[in-house]
């Protein structure tokens, strides 16, 4: 299929530089993929549409502020980005500019190896613990935003806004930002209505943000990101599915980690963790996840890809032939003409 199918087009001023205040205040439209309505709304008022027969499927991982400015040993300035600690001292980065194997970094008192490049990443020998590493970027480091978002907020602000209320376990270089609409006060009401509430992990990595640059999404490689479902949670998601609740992922991230444990049958692996490299496109049968809560996504990128394969057959009735003919094609253009806010500290949408 042509990644040129799930291309549209954006008005920079609907890009997101901040998030809602209150966060819960942000805009929800509603889709409905049996009916194909559409709905405008409050994020708050996500309660009308949640009951004791749902289950409410958040990632608690944890953003670590993973970019880092310096310099390399033969001059000039580098800006890295920690992907993910690949065996004792070695990580995995993003660089800019690109360094080849041999060069050097200093950061401090200390001297980093870069000992590969394979792509856009390099495999950076930092030659210390993992622990003292992720010291050196609480202190130094800066909130891995992506490139679209221009602010002049301080760090320390940054850090809480590019963060859910929930978020618990460190190791991701990009939020699961369909859980920044949530507050404490709306997951107690959801809790006091009875919606069933289940944190699984999944550290957001190169998988999840690396753009499509291939002609055919068939030819796009996605990488593997770790994901972490704790085995009560485990056992209580496969006993609300056998149950028949509605299963409700918060993101795209939460969606992968579900559909990555599921098998056709509908049911689940008994496998708590692991790593995903499951890339989700139409026609793609969804086995585990029933409703989707997801912010609006860059235009042929694999979470737009996701969302696609989600409102369309075998899913729904509707047969995907682009983006633009598609449900969410339609309601992306009512999200530019309602002037919704889009991607990361953006609107959000329920798809039912």
């Amino acid at each position: 299929m042509k990644t040129s199918n799930f291309d549209y087009k954006l008005p920079k001023n609907l890009i997101a530089n901040s998030p809602a205040i209150p966060r819960d205040h942000s805009r929800l439209m509603v889709i409905d993929r049996e009916s194909s309505q559409i709905t405008h709304h409050k994020f708050y008022e996500i309660e009308k549409f949640l009951g004791s027969d749902d289950v409410l499927v958040l990632n608690k991982t944890k953003v670590f502020p993973a970019r880092l400015f310096t310099k390399k040993n033969s001059g000039g300035k580098v800006e890295l980005l920690f992907i993910e600690e690949v065996k004792p001292g070695v990580w995995t980065a993003m660089t800019h500019p690109g360094l080849k194997k041999g060069s050097q970094i200093t950061f401090k008192k200390y001297i980093f190896d870069v000992i590969g490049q394979k792509g856009i990443t390099a495999l950076i020998d930092a030659h210390l613990p993992k622990n003292v590493v992720l010291n050196l970027l609480r202190k130094y480091g800066h909130t891995p935003l992506p490139p679209y978002i221009h602010t002049n907020e301080k760090e320390s602000r940054l850090r809480k806004e590019y963060q859910t209320v929930y978020a618990k376990n460190l190791g991701s270089v990009a939020a699961p930002t369909a859980g920044f609409h949530f507050t404490e006060r709306l997951l107690n009401k959801l809790k006091r209505k009875g919606v069933q509430i289940e944190h699984v992990t999944l550290h957001v990595g190169l998988g999840t943000f690396v753009p499509v640059k291939t002609k055919t999404l068939e030819e796009h490689k996605m990488h593997s990101e770790e994901f972490f479902v704790d085995k009560e949670t485990f056992k209580r998601l496969v006993k609300a599915k056998k149950s028949g609740k509605r299963i409700i992922a918060v993101g795209t991230t939460s969606t992968r980690v579900l559909e990555s444990l599921a098998m056709e049958n509908c049911k689940l692996k008994i496998v708590n963790s692991g790593f995903t490299n499951l890339f989700i496109y139409p026609p793609y049968k969804f086995k585990f996840v029933d409703v989707l809560i997801t912010n609006f996504h860059l235009p042929s990128s694999t979470l737009l890809a996701l969302v696609s394969a989600f409102v369309s057959y075998p899913n729904t009735k509707e047969k995907f032939k682009d983006f633009k003919t598609s449900l969410m094609g339609k309601a992306y253009r009512q999200a530019v003409e309602h002037k919704y806010r889009f991607y990361s500290f953006g609107d959000a949408c329920l798809i039912v």
